[in-house]
């Protein structure tokens, strides 16, 4: 069946209990989390799950400790309270090294890349966890070293295709517009071949063309790739639009959680993040 075609649908009066949806499997959960920076508390108390497949939006005004979390969650913080289990192992002192190495991608709200560096160098940095052969083969560049590269070059120009950024493939990306800076971090996220990607405000500075471009290309990571996603983001119909659930946090704690509809009508989130009344 393509893509585009759709299975006719059967009317029913009743649901049987294996045609109801079936819960997503927890790929990533967090259980009363907390983390100080000195008397300071970023995350307080915090409970929430990423499920497997689903794009889990992080939100809520500055200062309320989403990028922490993130932190958190990719090892660069270690909290000092709460109980985090990926993929069904509860983890202990995680490192952002063995974060990619078990499956975490992230890109950032400034952009990190190497500006003097093409965009396939770029997104080749990306293939460095999963190289085998040690430096000696490397250096000689030859026999296991040069076919390990030939493949990972290959698995790089796919996702250059995939997000249609062959025309700069060899450009500087210091040399590229903003929102295509952007693209890049993308692609080089997903040269770790992540199954949870961390993504900390990827329209930040965006205009509505390039946001237009990121969504989709966010939907198209999610469906095509069947990649996890949790996501940092301030424009609010960015977030309706593409996410599955929507957790709001408001200095430091936990204020809503649920389906996007549900969270944009809670007063509590409204007053903390929208800044509107009813």
């Amino acid at each position: 069946m393509s893509v585009m075609e759709r299975p006719e649908v059967v009317e029913s009066a009743a649901v049987s209990p294996a045609q109801e949806p079936q819960k997503r499997e927890v790929l990533l959960d967090l259980a009363n989390v907390s983390l100080s920076f000195g008397g300071v508390k970023a995350i307080n108390n915090i409970s929430f799950d990423i499920q497997r497949g689903e794009v889990r939006a992080i939100i809520g005004p500055n200062g309320a400790g989403k990028t922490s979390m993130l932190n958190v969650i990719n090892g660069f913080y270690q909290p000092q309270e709460g109980q985090i289990t990926f993929k069904g192992e509860r983890r202990t002192q995680m490192k952002p090294h063995l974060a990619v190495s078990q499956g975490i991608a992230r890109t950032f709200q400034n952009v990190a890349l190497f500006k003097g560096m093409s965009t396939l160098d770029n997104i080749m940095t990306g293939r460095s966890t999963r190289m085998r052969q040690n430096m000696f083969w490397q250096l000689l560049y030859y026999g296991p070293a040069q076919r390990e590269e030939i493949a990972h070059r290959k698995r790089v120009e796919e996702i250059i295709d995939f997000l249609e950024i062959a025309h700069i493939r060899h450009t500087p990306v210091g040399k590229l517009p903003y929102g295509l800076q952007k693209r890049v971090e993308l692609a080089r996220a997903l040269a770790m071949e992540p199954e949870l990607l961390l993504l900390d405000e990827p329209m930040a500075g965006m205009n509505l063309e390039e946001k237009e471009d990121m969504s989709r290309f966010i939907i198209d990571v999610n469906e095509q790739l069947g990649t996890t996603i949790a996501l940092i983001e301030h424009d609010m119909g960015v977030v309706m639009d593409l996410s599955d659930r929507v957790v709001v946090l408001d200095y430091g704690r936990k204020i809503a959680d649920g389906p996007p509809d549900e969270v944009q009508a809670n007063q509590e989130v409204i007053d903390a993040y929208l800044g509107v009344s009813h």
